[in-house]
């Protein structure tokens, strides 16, 4: 089940080159059906959205049932327990700090007789996904403090979330609890494609925002995907990823739970072990049929790990970094001795994860660090969610007549080769008058 590779190898290799085209590909037919319930979402509004949660979630509701009212916020405080409620408010204490030290900041200097600088300013409105998760019985209640935090902090004046309702048109108490918590300001019951469509257009229950972000399955990526020129996303997320390398240190059970940890997530998560120790892989290996026994989500584990699981022997750990690096993984952990000295190595991850005691579970949860993070190799230029995915930066200047002359001559020419005389001659007017 969990293939073995030597590396270098013709087998490693073809296995490798699969794991560098793992961008997800959509197909023509599915991209024009969402496409479809964009179109009825636009023309129709709230009339298609409730049409479609029937059809798809088996719920009907009505406008006036859409938006989530502030009596059922509370009644959710009611109905969750004390230590989950200490646990949320301690994940959007841990994010916040966090996320605070990142937030970037207006700026200006003067260089002579000339100003420069640049204006940081929130968007007005941000739109937030949040799945379901098994019929709204596994609630994401990480995904909500970790779209929500930023974009208080950032400043965003509305934050409004949208989710899947149950069978009984409830939202499950722990998600309306932690997005109170977390600073939304509006919520509400309607999840799939057509509330990425809601967001991005407005409905007349709904107001348009400026950005979405969250994740989805791919029926939301690709109305995500079909909104971008419309509206700011985080980026197109794909199934969840960790590569850990490890050195003969580590230990196997913590290895292998790590692996699973994100082999549940999805028939196509990725886990990857990359290290030289020939002893780890064969201990990972007699550890893998216990754990399996266990039966947590193991179905959707085996065929992850059938489908995109491997134990990798390298020769060396500089050979794991440059393999790593290849892949761009969402998670990197590095499980091996003084795992500080070899972040320079890092080029390409979505989050590192240093040394055995730090999983990638607590980066999920409370550790500060965003975990919507770039997947299927984007992290070779994308970044995790943050306060400036929330804000936009608007540079401004001023210049003299002085400072103008002085450099007036280099901005004709430059105009000049171009073939933009206007440009050219909005200077040369300036020259000649006095204002």
């Amino acid at each position: 089940m969990l293939r073995v590779l030597n590396y270098p190898s013709k087998r490693a290799h073809r296995f490798i080159q699969r794991l560098l085209q793992r961008i997800e590909e959509y197909p023509t037919k599915l991209e024009n059906y969402v496409k479809r319930i964009g179109r009825e979402v636009k023309q129709k509004g709230d009339e298609a959205l409730l049409k479609y949660t029937l059809q798809f979630d088996g719920v009907r509701l009505e406008a006036k049932d859409l938006r989530v009212k502030e009596e059922e916020i509370e009644r959710a405080y009611q109905e969750i327990d004390s230590s989950l409620l200490e646990a949320i408010k301690l994940a959007i204490e841990k994010v916040k700090k966090f996320h605070e030290r990142v937030l970037p900041v207006s700026w200006f200097s003067t260089e002579g007789d000339c100003l420069l600088g640049q204006l940081v300013k929130p968007v007005s409105r941000a739109g937030l996904y949040i799945p379901g998760g098994k019929g709204g019985e596994t609630p994401l209640i990480s995904t909500v403090i970790m779209s929500a935090v930023p974009a208080k902090i950032a400043g965003v004046e509305s934050i409004i979330m949208v989710s899947p309702p149950r069978s009984d048109k409830s939202l499950h108490p722990a998600l309306l609890v932690a997005a109170k918590e977390a600073g939304v300001n509006e919520i509400y019951r309607v999840g799939g494609p057509w509330s990425i469509f809601a967001l991005a257009y407005g409905t007349e229950s709904i107001p348009k925002v400026d950005i979405i972000c969250g994740p989805g399955n791919i029926y939301v990526t690709l109305a995500k995907k079909l909104v971008a020129f419309q509206v700011g996303i985080d980026f197109l997320a794909g199934p969840s990823e960790v590569l850990i390398i490890a050195d003969e240190t580590a230990p196997p059970e913590f290895v292998l739970w790590d692996m699973l940890a994100q082999a549940e997530h999805d028939p196509l998560s990725l886990s990857l072990l990359i290290t030289p120790s020939k002893k780890l892989i064969q201990e990972v290996q007699r550890l893998l049929p216990s754990a399996l026994e266990k039966g947590y989500r193991r179905e959707i584990v085996e065929q992850s790990l059938r489908k995109r699981g491997a134990l990798i022997k390298v020769g060396s750990l500089e050979s794991a970094f440059e393999l790593a690096n290849e892949i761009a993984p969402e998670h990197l952990e590095l499980m091996i001795e003084n795992p500080e000295e070899y972040l320079p190595l890092i080029k390409n991850a979505g989050a590192v994860f240093l040394g055995a005691y730090t999983p990638e579970a607590i980066g999920d949860y409370l550790a500060g660090p965003n975990h919507i993070l770039p997947t299927m190799g984007l992290a070779r230029f994308a970044s995790s969610l943050s306060t400036e995915k929330f804000i936009k930066k608007i540079n401004f200047m001023k210049y003299s007549k002085e400072a103008l002359e002085r450099e007036a001559q280099s901005v004709i020419r430059l105009a000049q080769a171009e073939n933009l005389p206007s440009h050219a001659e909005a200077v040369k007017v300036r020259l000649k008058n006095n204002f």
